[in-house]
């Protein structure tokens, strides 16, 4: 699976030799204003079925969203890496200070990357909610997105006779 440069209107699926029965699926495909386009693009030794097409394209948006939810969240202009044992701590540090009103706090979380790491400091219910808060609404915008692509996902445009 790789992303790839072509023409615009490329065929969704073919056989690019039949001779050696080579198959390719294309999808998420981003067409320029000169003609060309790039598209991600998965090879076969044989025609994919239909389960075989759509694991491929799902696959790649469940992968995208995962990349999405872990490396693609800024809090006050540094990156959050939001793998799922960060989630759980953060998830953890908010619930607490809310059960306690606040007297767990204050917490220390290292943000940025480990370069250039960025430490914060909430000592605030209000602050610390308010990243908790951001952090899950950028998963649930990222769920979504990944959905509503999921969702229009056509297998028709697939068929080759």
């Amino acid at each position: 699976m790789q992303r790839v440069e072509g023409s615009a209107g490329v065929k969704l699926m073919e056989c690019v030799s039949p001779a050696r029965n080579k198959w390719r699926v294309r999808w998420d495909v981003r067409e320029h204003g000169d003609g060309s386009a790039d598209y991600m693009e998965a090879g076969f030794s044989h025609k994919p079925s239909d389960v075989e097409v759509k694991a491929a394209v799902i696959g790649w948006y469940n992968e995208q969203a995962n990349n999405t939810i872990m490396s693609g969240f800024e809090y006050e202009g540094s990156p959050v890496w939001l793998s799922t044992e960060n989630q759980f701590n953060y998830k953890a540090a908010h619930d607490l200070a809310v059960q306690t009103g606040g007297a767990t706090l204050p917490v220390k979380f290292k943000f940025g990357t480990d370069e250039n790491p960025v430490y914060r400091v909430f000592d605030t219910l209000e602050g610390l909610t308010d990243f908790y808060t951001k952090a899950m609404r950028h998963i649930q915008d990222t769920l979504d997105a990944v959905w509503q692509k999921k969702e229009a996902f056509d297998l028709t445009q697939y068929q080759v006779e």
